[in-house]
């Protein structure tokens, strides 16, 4: 089971890989192979960011059976809270 430090810094992976596929375009998404492909993230570790962040209303999640995420995608929400990150570290 990963550490909080771990999960914290999993959930801010998935947003900022999401964040930069997207490039603001929040109709597009990441599958969950491509997000746990290129985080190298442990599948459940990788599910449980993601369902920490959905909650928190900053992602969707499509969910596959066996709790696989099947597309991801950033909310509106989600995007204005990794633009005003990127405002603040300029």
């Amino acid at each position: 089971m990963a550490t909080l430090r771990e999960r914290k810094t999993y959930r801010e992976q998935v947003l900022r890989v999401l964040y930069e596929a997207v490039e603001g375009n929040r109709l597009l998404g990441l599958t969950g192979a491509n997000l746990r492909h290129d985080l190298d993230v442990p599948e459940q570790d990788l599910a449980a960011a993601c369902t920490y962040l959905a909650g928190e209303g900053l992602i969707t999640v499509d969910w596959e059976p066996g709790n696989t995420p099947a597309m991801v995608t950033l909310t509106h929400q989600g995007i204005r809270s990794m633009e005003a990150e990127e405002e603040e570290h300029g």
